[in-house]
């Protein structure tokens, strides 16, 4: 009998666990396709991504700006239903982004202050270390990828997360539900042909925007963010004593979300 490779035997198992999920058939989630091709491009020049969210800058409009701007970039859908709501980055008030840090005598500026919110792309992710099929793993530069086709649906990662960063597709992303009906999404659906869409039963999250970094630009929300306010979004290598991102977290106190956990967060917020 002929030998398959790791890559055919994921595939074999994959197959095997989707269908007890209810999910698409196992070829239509882990067939290769652009998805995989975009992240076998070379590692950009930074060592160690990371972003600081000038809280002080931002404010409900410019948030949803950048929300909106991540979307289209990665073709993030919208079921129209808080049950199935699929994010990359989002809106949370400080009570519930920063927990441990919330007290009755907090500063009266934060009291129902909206923070914008993403994966942490962690110095040490627990979503990788439980992860069965490596579909997560964290590359050389810090960045913690998620490999669409690859997942099996098994939501170990979403467990591990401690910041619910990561989304799990129960329906359809191609598809929105309309009066218990799923019904095919706008024409414009992708907006961006560049990046794949997703299949039912995956988990996804933010990526840093590698696709972009791979091609020399700032991540989406960055860039929509500085067309509003400049320095409300700053990304840059951690590594790199004279990058922007290191200029400004030696000017400013900032914080991070569950620093006890030991995940090592690599998005700050000035506070």
């Amino acid at each position: 009998m002929k030998g398959i490779d790791r890559r055919e035997f994921l595939k074999i198992g994959g197959m095997a666990a989707i269908a007890g999920l209810g999910g698409k058939a196992a070829f239509e989630i882990l067939a290769p396709g652009k998805l995989e091709a975009a992240q076998e491009v070379p590692l950009t020049g930074g060592k160690h991504w990371a972003m600081v969210v000038d809280t002080t800058k931002m404010d409900d409009a410019l948030m949803d700006a950048c929300i909106d701007a991540c979307h289209k970039e990665h073709n993030v859908p919208d079921l129209g239903s808080p049950k199935e709501e699929i994010k990359w980055i989002w809106k949370e008030t400080y009570e519930h982004a920063f927990p441990g840090q919330e007290h009755e005598f907090i500063g009266e500026r934060f009291h129902g202050l909206n923070f914008l919110l993403m994966c942490n792309h962690c110095t040490n992710p627990p979503c990788v270390r439980v992860c069965p099929t490596q579909s997560t793993w964290k590359r050389e530069d810090g960045i913690v990828m998620m490999d669409m086709h690859r997942c099996i649906g098994c939501r170990f990662c979403m467990a591990a997360c401690p910041y619910g960063a990561r989304s799990f597709n129960w329906g359809d992303p191609q598809k929105v539900r309309t009066d218990e009906k799923l019904m095919p999404l706008n024409p414009g659906f992708p907006q961006n042909k560049d990046y794949p869409t997703r299949s039912k039963g995956v988990v996804e999250k933010c990526n840093f925007c590698a696709e972009r970094l791979a091609r020399g630009d700032q991540p989406a929300c960055v860039e929509a963010a500085g067309k509003v306010r400049k320095g409300a979004l700053v990304f840059g290598d951690l590594a790199d004593p004279h990058s922007e991102v290191r200029k400004v977290l030696k000017e400013h106190y900032t914080i991070r979300r569950k620093p006890e956990l030991g995940t090592g967060p690599n998005l700050f917020f000035i506070v």
